[in-house]
């Protein structure tokens, strides 16, 4: 009987932030570990020393592997011989370019958690840098990767909708619906700083929006008019966002990202209609996926059943019936990354149908952004995002 080939070697990761306190660095641990296709190996876990070794030894990780700054972290590790693979990133937003440079600069993969980066020629210098060195970029926006949004895609591009008509897309939250900022709440405090965000809403979840319809509809917004407000009084970036988008296909929409929205705590929504169908699906309930036949009753569409096209069925992890929710879908975005890290060994390709966003779609990530804060400077103005 012949032998199942040998499971890769983990990938040997190392994370820049995310120490002890840090919300997204734990679950870019918990993503990584899920499967056990990765291994932490090395943290430069903060940027306060003590911080940094309290949380090294939290997590297991050897004292000589536990750095005091990402630079001394980026050169120890690509000069040993087991140094990491990949390093995660989950710090502020100011700091992903100056972290991304320095281990692209070694050769040392790069996961990134969203946006790109604060400022658009931030990240297209890191696309560029990213393309010369050959090294694997991906950006954590991990929606993306729930099976349900991934058997949306595929509907849109079987034709399910017929053409393209509308999209809706919406995210609101009310966690900064008072200005907790100035009692010292961590989160907060760096996600209303336009020094450390580079924008308020529309970058901190007005990116995930947009990113979950630029990946469903598969072309490109043309042009688009924003507004951004800050209803808080005193607060420096925008905590509410409104944009009218224009596909370059003749799909009209609207994105609205909002933290000032009392009663929605993270209600992440998207529909879409064409000239056959419409699609429904919010992540408060990720596991079904609506779909209305133009002129049929609404059909729920649920994962882990027959209906499910290849690309969700194979990130389903479970059997229907149980559900899958967003550590889950973090670790498929993980999973995918893994696959690519692999290959870029030449150990094999990675498997058909692998994908995840690049450093490519966070610099339109990042583009969309500054057009959205070009067009509300300007009070509504019309920015075209294609030539």
């Amino acid at each position: 009987m012949a032998r199942s080939p040998a499971p890769p070697e983990p990938v040997r990761l190392g994370m820049v932030g995310g120490g002890e306190g840090a919300f997204i660095g734990a679950v870019h641990r918990w993503a990584a570990q899920l499967d056990r296709r990765y291994v932490l190996l090395a943290g430069a876990l903060s940027s306060t020393p003590a911080k940094a070794q309290r949380s090294a030894r939290a997590l297991g990780l050897a004292p000589e592997r536990s750095y005091d700054d990402y630079e001394a972290m980026a050169a120890a590790e690509a000069a040993r011989a087991d140094g990491i693979e990949a390093v995660a990133i989950v710090t502020p937003n100011h700091l992903h370019a100056p972290v991304a440079a320095a281990f692209i600069a070694r050769g040392i993969h790069v996961i990134c958690d969203k946006p790109l980066t604060a400022a658009l020629p931030d990240a297209r210098r890191l696309a560029a840098q990213a393309r010369r060195r050959g090294v694997v970029f991906a950006v954590t926006h991990n929606y993306s990767a729930y099976p349900m949004v991934r058997q949306a895609r595929q509907m849109l591009r079987d034709g399910a909708l017929g053409q393209l008509r509308v999209v809706q897309v919406e995210y609101p939250q009310d966690w900064l619906a008072e200005p907790i900022e100035r009692s010292g709440q961590k989160q907060a405090a760096w996600r209303t700083d336009p020094l450390q965000s580079g924008g308020g809403a529309i970058g901190d979840i007005g990116s995930h929006a947009w990113q979950l319809a630029d990946f469903i509809v598969g072309e490109p917004v043309a042009e688009l008019s924003a507004q951004l407000t800050s209803f808080v009084e005193g607060r420096s970036v925008d905590d509410d966002v409104q944009v009218l988008l224009r596909w370059a296909g003749g799909a009209r929409g609207m994105l609205w990202a909002s933290q000032v929205a009392p009663g929605h705590l993270n209600d992440l929504r998207i529909r879409i209609y064409g000239s056959r169908g419409g699609l429904d699906w919010c992540q408060a309930h990720p596991d079904q996926l609506h779909f209305t036949p133009l002129g049929e009753p609404t059909r729920i569409l649920q994962r882990g059943t027959a209906a499910m096209r290849p690309d969700a069925a194979r990130l389903s992890r479970i059997p229907g019936g149980h559900p899958e929710g967003y550590l889950e879908a973090f670790a498929n975005l993980y999973g995918e990354i893994a696959e690519a890290l692999v290959a870029a060994r030449g150990d094999k390709p990675a498997p058909k149908g692998v994908q995840f966003p690049t450093v490519d779609d966070g610099v339109r990530g990042v583009r969309f952004i500054d057009a959205v804060q070009r067009s509300a400077r300007s009070g509504g103005r019309w920015i075209r995002l294609l030539p």
